[in-house]
Protein backbone atom coordinates (compact mmCIF):
# COMPACT_ATOMS: atom_id res chain seq x y z
CA UNK A 1 0.00 0.00 0.00
CA UNK A 2 1.05 3.79 -0.62
CA UNK A 3 1.09 5.92 1.84
CA UNK A 4 1.53 9.96 1.81
CA UNK A 5 3.62 11.10 4.62
CA UNK A 6 2.81 15.33 4.80
CA UNK A 7 5.35 17.38 6.70
CA UNK A 8 4.08 20.20 8.60
CA UNK A 9 6.61 22.87 10.28
CA UNK A 10 6.46 26.32 11.02
CA UNK A 11 7.12 28.15 7.67
CA UNK A 12 8.74 30.88 10.02
CA UNK A 13 10.82 28.63 11.21
CA UNK A 14 12.11 26.79 8.48
CA UNK A 15 11.89 29.93 6.15
CA UNK A 16 14.55 31.74 8.86
CA UNK A 17 16.91 28.99 8.37
CA UNK A 18 20.57 29.57 6.62
CA UNK A 19 21.34 28.32 3.15
CA UNK A 20 24.40 25.73 5.46
CA UNK A 21 21.35 24.93 8.06
CA UNK A 22 18.88 24.15 4.82
CA UNK A 23 21.43 22.12 3.21
CA UNK A 24 22.46 20.01 6.51
CA UNK A 25 18.87 19.18 6.77
CA UNK A 26 18.47 17.86 3.07
CA UNK A 27 21.79 16.33 3.59
CA UNK A 28 20.41 14.21 6.66
CA UNK A 29 16.91 13.64 5.20
CA UNK A 30 19.08 12.44 1.82
CA UNK A 31 20.29 9.64 3.66
CA UNK A 32 16.48 8.38 4.59
CA UNK A 33 15.32 9.31 1.25
CA UNK A 34 18.51 6.79 -0.05
CA UNK A 35 17.41 3.70 2.32
CA UNK A 36 13.62 3.79 0.89
CA UNK A 37 14.91 4.34 -2.48
CA UNK A 38 17.38 1.33 -2.55
CA UNK A 39 14.73 -0.94 -0.98
CA UNK A 40 11.96 0.59 -3.74
CA UNK A 41 9.62 2.25 -1.76
CA UNK A 42 10.29 5.97 -2.69
CA UNK A 43 7.93 7.53 -4.45
CA UNK A 44 7.96 11.34 -5.26
CA UNK A 45 8.60 13.62 -2.82
CA UNK A 46 7.68 16.95 -2.96
CA UNK A 47 9.45 20.35 -1.12
CA UNK A 48 6.31 23.47 -1.46
CA UNK A 49 7.13 26.79 -2.30
CA UNK A 50 6.52 29.66 0.59
CA UNK A 51 2.95 29.90 1.18
CA UNK A 52 2.94 33.65 0.12
CA UNK A 53 3.72 31.23 -3.34
CA UNK A 54 0.03 29.69 -2.61
CA UNK A 55 -3.42 30.38 -4.39
CA UNK A 56 -6.37 29.17 -2.86
CA UNK A 57 -9.71 28.61 -4.65
CA UNK A 58 -12.39 28.51 -2.68
CA UNK A 59 -15.24 26.31 -4.13
CA UNK A 60 -17.94 26.63 -1.22
CA UNK A 61 -19.82 29.59 -2.86
CA UNK A 62 -20.74 30.23 -6.54
CA UNK A 63 -19.04 31.58 -8.42
CA UNK A 64 -15.90 29.94 -6.48
CA UNK A 65 -13.41 32.68 -4.75
CA UNK A 66 -9.63 33.15 -6.28
CA UNK A 67 -7.71 34.44 -2.92
CA UNK A 68 -4.33 34.61 -2.40
CA UNK A 69 -2.22 32.62 -0.01
CA UNK A 70 -3.75 29.15 1.62
CA UNK A 71 -5.65 30.81 4.33
CA UNK A 72 -5.24 27.10 6.41
CA UNK A 73 -6.25 27.83 10.07
CA UNK A 74 -3.38 25.65 11.53
CA UNK A 75 -0.02 26.50 13.50
CA UNK A 76 1.95 24.87 11.03
CA UNK A 77 1.51 24.83 7.10
CA UNK A 78 2.04 22.25 5.18
CA UNK A 79 5.68 22.09 3.40
CA UNK A 80 5.78 19.01 1.23
CA UNK A 81 5.09 15.12 1.03
CA UNK A 82 6.32 12.16 0.47
CA UNK A 83 4.92 9.35 -1.15
CA UNK A 84 6.10 5.77 0.33
CA UNK A 85 5.32 2.68 -0.56
CA UNK A 86 4.79 0.08 2.47
CA UNK A 87 3.48 -3.17 3.94
CA UNK A 88 1.58 -1.85 6.55
CA UNK A 89 0.89 1.29 8.87
CA UNK A 90 3.73 0.43 11.02
CA UNK A 91 6.44 0.98 8.11
CA UNK A 92 5.46 4.42 7.09
CA UNK A 93 5.63 5.32 10.57
CA UNK A 94 8.91 3.94 10.75
CA UNK A 95 9.80 5.71 7.55
CA UNK A 96 8.40 9.24 9.00
CA UNK A 97 10.07 7.97 12.50
CA UNK A 98 13.51 7.93 10.21
CA UNK A 99 12.56 11.53 8.33
CA UNK A 100 11.30 13.03 11.86
CA UNK A 101 15.05 12.13 13.25
CA UNK A 102 16.77 13.86 10.47
CA UNK A 103 14.38 16.76 10.39
CA UNK A 104 12.99 17.36 14.20
CA UNK A 105 10.37 19.48 15.29
CA UNK A 106 6.89 19.71 13.42
CA UNK A 107 4.84 16.82 12.32
CA UNK A 108 4.46 14.14 10.04
CA UNK A 109 1.12 13.48 9.57
CA UNK A 110 0.66 9.60 7.62
CA UNK A 111 -2.26 8.30 5.47
CA UNK A 112 -3.19 5.86 3.17
CA UNK A 113 -3.82 7.11 -0.43
CA UNK A 114 -5.80 5.91 -3.14
CA UNK A 115 -4.85 6.22 -6.70
CA UNK A 116 -6.87 8.12 -8.75
CA UNK A 117 -7.19 7.55 -12.27
CA UNK A 118 -9.35 9.87 -14.48
CA UNK A 119 -11.95 8.03 -16.53
CA UNK A 120 -10.91 5.00 -14.83
CA UNK A 121 -11.28 3.29 -11.38
CA UNK A 122 -9.80 4.52 -7.82
CA UNK A 123 -7.90 1.89 -6.49
CA UNK A 124 -5.82 1.75 -3.21
CA UNK A 125 -2.24 0.76 -3.88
Amino acid sequence: MQYAILCYHSEDIVGAWTKQEDDAVMARLALVHDKLASEGRLGPVVRLLPTTAATTLRKDREPPLVLDGPFAETKEQLLGFYVVDCASLEEALDAARDLAKANPGGAYEIRPISIFHPGGATSAT
